[in-house]
């Protein structure tokens, strides 16, 4: 029986005693509850802290994921080791544009993740002509200065769901020169921050005044 279970005995009649047979008295005031009680509040607000956390968590990871660079295929304007931040709704809300620099599935292994900027859009003709772009047969002016390649790439239209990707470092990308069109489907998101190293944070810039 617990210290605080008071089992009230009769007392002579009219004897003013509040205890009446079989019903607990009050317990004193400021006692304190078990410690069973106690223990079990502490779980749950452990419990209910978890659960939150976890919450924000997957909320988070809905609209952003990092993402680690491995190569040099996006020299000069992003590194080898560096982390970045990837908008995932980006394109939950707009259109992919020209310029943006995008993480996606490879077409031919998507367990692979690949980082490469768009240069050509939906319906248009790509090609390229001794490591220069063009688009419906004009030069693409390309403000974020990539390193040319020294190849040829024949003409292709893309179809409605399809964006055509190169590396910066253009001769040393595996990229739509060789394989081909980037499924959007395939794209995971929009690279927007480089927080690693800390010497090298920065918001990467929106190029999307790219134009042939």
């Amino acid at each position: 029986m617990s210290e605080l279970d008071v089992r009230s005995t009769p007392g002579p009649p009219n004897s003013g005693s509040a205890a009446l047979e079989g019903r607990p008295a009050t317990p004193p005031v400021g006692e304190s509850r078990p410690r069973s009680q106690g223990a079990l509040s502490a779980l749950a607000e452990v419990a209910e802290t978890v659960i939150l956390t976890v919450i924000i968590f997957l909320l988070i990871r809905t609209a952003v994921q990092n993402f680690r660079i491995d190569g040099d295929s996006m020299e000069p304007n992003l590194h080898d080791r560096q982390f970045l931040l990837i908008s995932k709704l980006a394109y939950r809300f707009d259109e992919p544009r020209r310029g943006d620099i995008v993480v996606f599935r490879f077409p031919r292994d998507p367990e692979r993740d690949f980082i490469k900027r768009i240069v050509g859009l939906p319906g248009e003709t790509v090609e390229i002509r001794r490591g220069q772009v063009f688009i419906d047969d004009q030069p693409l002016a390309e403000p974020y200065n990539p390193r040319l390649g020294s190849y040829d790439a024949p003409p292709i239209t893309l179809g409605r769901d399809e964006v055509y990707v190169l590396g910066d470092n253009r001769n040393n990308s595996s990229d739509s020169h060789t394989w081909g069109p980037l499924p959007l489907a395939n794209v995971i998101g929009k690279a927007i921050i480089i927080y690693w190293p800390p010497k090298d944070w920065a918001i990467i810039p929106s190029y999307s005044s790219a134009m042939p």
